[in-house]
């Protein structure tokens, strides 16, 4: 199968090929150029595997938890693709995403976390299976120390940025206890075109029009003053 897959919730920009396996991407840390950078990188990516847009299957998109323009944007680019050849969308989250980051063994069990800015983090827990991370639980947004997810044993793997958001909260209350923690991974478009093509070939992928975000916070959209009181409080 053929597949194009955009990450854009965090500050990394991500675009993947994935074609029967063979897989292409662009990727750099790149606030704010999203949208400059992501339907140019595509093209390309296309252009270098010598794939048609009408060839592809599919388009992948990670829903997030993420930044909120980040997420809308990669969802409007997807839904806008698909939409225009009548193909569906395969929507995974960020985090099972940045889960593969890990280079956990089958088996282990990952934390997966995400800076969410204003004292919190994104997180989700997750058992690495022969297809790809599963969640344990649900995905959660708060302070690093309010954070539970039932795990003790030195099969635990960590893995993102909220391991470094709060000055590194996340990472001192778990150090000792973890096997390994990459505070500075971030979600990548290879790694959510094989989950999605997983997923595609598991009958999942859906109809464009019905993907939703997956923001976490009940108010994406916090005032300044808003913003200040939260700092202010945790």
């Amino acid at each position: 199968m053929k597949l194009l897959a955009f990450d854009t919730a965090t500050e990394a920009c991500s675009v993947a090929v994935w074609d029967d396996g063979r897989v292409l991407e662009r990727f750099e840390v790149a606030p704010r150029r999203h949208a400059e950078l992501a339907l140019p990188w595509a093209e390309a990516l296309l252009a270098e595997a010598g794939i048609a847009r009408g060839q592809l299957d599919a388009i992948a998109v990670g829903r997030g938890p993420g930044a909120f323009t980040g997420v809308r944007l990669g969802i409007a680019l997807a839904q806008g693709i698909a939409l225009a050849l009548d193909r569906p969308v395969v929507a995974c989250s960020t985090l099972a995403v940045l889960a593969m980051r890990a280079d956990a063994p089958v088996g282990a069990r990952v934390l997966a976390a995400i800076d969410a800015r204003m004292g919190e983090i994104y997180s989700g827990a997750f058992t690495i299976e022969d297809d790809g991370p599963r969640l344990v639980g649900a995905e959660q947004v708060g302070a690093p120390g309010q954070l539970a997810f039932g795990g003790d044993a030195s099969d635990w793997h960590g893995v993102g940025t909220g391991f470094a958001a709060a000055d590194g909260a996340l990472a001192s209350r778990l150090e000792g206890r973890f096997a390994a923690i990459n505070a500075s991974a971030l979600p990548r478009a290879r790694d959510l075109a094989r989950l999605a093509a997983a997923a595609f070939a598991r009958g999942e992928a859906g109809a464009p029009e019905r993907v939703e975000p997956a923001y976490l916070r009940d108010n994406v959209a916090l005032t300044l003053v808003e913003q200040q009181a939260r700092r202010a409080t945790g």
